[in-house]
């Protein structure tokens, strides 16, 4: 007998009355597959909960819980990921503050909301989420960083409930740039080829399903499509615990991706909604620092264009050599370094 469950996850009952799981995943493999991701972290860690008045329930991690007078950071993953990505970033930040990061809602362990399929609302229903998160943790003020779809965000967060940030981090945003002619070109130019093949097809195709359609066979798979994953993390894990980390978080059932699908315009980069336009009603005494990878193929000018609009307030932009768009990884001690001086600095404004 066949039944379809969580997606394109299909589960089958032989004639003996034995029943397998057509995808090798589980939250319980998940769960599994984060504890030995952050068995890298050495700062004292918890892990909890947060429910949310929608029903659902937000995934935390909590990084050096002891009380500090400096601002506690929040880390907003990207598309696809959850918060233990951040392991090689937690020890360094959590030296002198709390370090909070969560699973976004309908990714990693967070529940798998049924999002709208209007992109205002969506976008509504992400950053409501965060809101109900932070008053489930109890955060007043705090230091918000996201990083690529995370940065997007990040940044409508702020938009909306200023007085909650302290400093506004955006590293490698994704959803800023208005598309045109010349960023259309420029994203051809700079974008892996695998990406400018699949690109076109985003907006009607669920990305992570072929993952869980091939079943067992998808740990395999995603290792051989993305060995990359593998080498940005070396520092970590010189096996393949990152990425069967990152396999059983995108064979979940589908949920934000989806979500994702409805932002997302035509083409990988590029929003329905732009986020830069939208910067001019962030409140004028929110700072802001962009961190992009030298070698990024998001467009990086986006944080020059937010400095002109947002002419008079506090607009940086840094660079890190050496690292694309995934640069908390590539390189996380030059990234470590950057957050640690904006968080510094941003202490001294008490």
């Amino acid at each position: 007998m066949w039944s379809t469950r969580g997606g394109l996850c299909i589960q089958v009952r032989s004639l003996l009355g034995t029943r397998f799981k057509w995808c090798p995943t589980s939250l319980h493999n998940l769960a599994a597959a984060e504890t030995k991701v952050l068995q890298y972290v050495k700062s004292r860690l918890e892990r909890f909960y947060v429910p949310i008045p929608n029903g659902g329930r937000i995934w935390t991690l909590k990084v050096n819980p002891r009380k500090t007078d400096a601002f506690p950071i929040v880390m907003v993953h990207g598309f696809a990921a959850a918060a233990g990505f951040f392991f090689l970033n937690f020890d360094a930040l959590a030296e002198h503050r709390t370090v909070y990061a969560f699973d976004v809602l309908g990714f990693g362990q967070s529940s798998r909301h049924k999002f709208s399929t209007k992109p205002d609302v969506v976008e509504e229903e992400f950053v409501d989420s965060i809101e109900e998160w932070r008053k489930g943790v109890g955060l007043e003020k705090f230091i918000l960083m996201g990083t690529s779809f995370g940065g997007f965000l990040a940044a409508s967060y702020a938009i909306k409930h200023p007085g909650r940030v302290k400093h506004l981090i955006l590293a490698d945003p994704w959803g800023f740039p208005e598309k045109t002619e010349q960023a259309a070109k420029k994203f051809r130019a700079e974008t892996p080829f695998w990406m400018r093949i699949i690109a076109p097809m985003l907006p009607h195709i669920n990305l992570l399903a072929p993952l869980r359609l091939a079943g067992p066979f998808g740990p395999q798979l995603l290792r051989a499509v993305r060995p990359d994953v593998r080498t940005k993390f070396a520092d970590g894990f010189q096996d393949n615990t990152v990425i069967d980390y990152l396999y059983h978080c995108v064979a979940q059932p589908p949920s934000a991706e989806t979500a994702f699908g409805t932002l997302q315009s035509e083409g990988w980069e590029w929003a329905k909604k732009p986020m830069l336009p939208r910067m001019t009603r962030l409140d004028p005494n929110v700072p802001i620092t962009f961190i992009y990878g030298a070698d990024t193929w998001m467009d990086s000018r986006t944080g020059k264009q937010t400095a002109i609009l947002r002419k008079g307030s506090y607009v940086d932009i840094i660079f890190i050599q050496n690292a694309g768009h995934h640069m908390y990884a590539e390189q996380y001690r030059d990234f470590n370094r950057e957050l640690l001086r904006v968080c510094r600095n941003t202490d001294r404004t008490q």
